[in-house]
């Protein structure tokens, strides 16, 4: 079984009380799915920088056949030279930088975010992680995660 864990809660938010500017930011950046680079570490990874880095988490799907599982993010704007894919002590973590172009004029109202994206999967020890494969078209990226040849289902002859 492949797992998605996220820290940020996506309940609805509400107060009695008018809120304070940042508690209107920390609410927009919970419904727009965002976090600070804080909230998407690793309990045992230490933050390099001082400043907070924001990361959108990618829409995804993941599907499970009798041989692989199969993961399709959307990452608009990443190529292949800005994504980073890691597998570390059970974790597939997925980060893609995008360079979005500023506007020629003064913003009147916007809605997308200039941040990169980030998603960790805890992986099912049944996925053979030697061998995951990854592609990316126009900002789709597929990922296939094969199955460990020993929990693929197989036929037993008697004799």
């Amino acid at each position: 079984m492949l797992l998605d864990h996220y820290p940020i809660s996506l309940n609805a938010w509400a107060e009695v009380f008018k809120p304070s500017a940042r508690q209107q930011a920390n609410h927009i950046n919970k419904s727009m799915n965002i976090a600070t680079h804080d909230q998407n570490q690793s309990a045992n990874v230490v933050p390099q920088t001082q400043h907070l880095v924001h990361y959108v988490t990618p829409l995804a799907d993941v599907e499970s056949a009798e041989k692989e599982y199969t993961v399709r993010a959307d990452l608009p704007g990443v190529d292949k030279s800005n994504l980073e894919i890691t597998v570390d002590n059970g974790e597939l973590t997925i980060i893609g930088h995008r360079h979005l172009e500023n506007p020629a004029g003064d913003p009147v109202y916007l809605e997308i975010r200039q941040a990169d994206f980030r998603r960790v999967y805890e992986l099912d020890p049944a996925i053979d992680t030697a061998k995951i494969t990854a592609h990316i078209d126009q900002g789709a990226l597929t990922l296939t995660l094969p199955k460990a040849e020993a929990v693929k289902p197989r036929k037993i002859t008697v004799d």
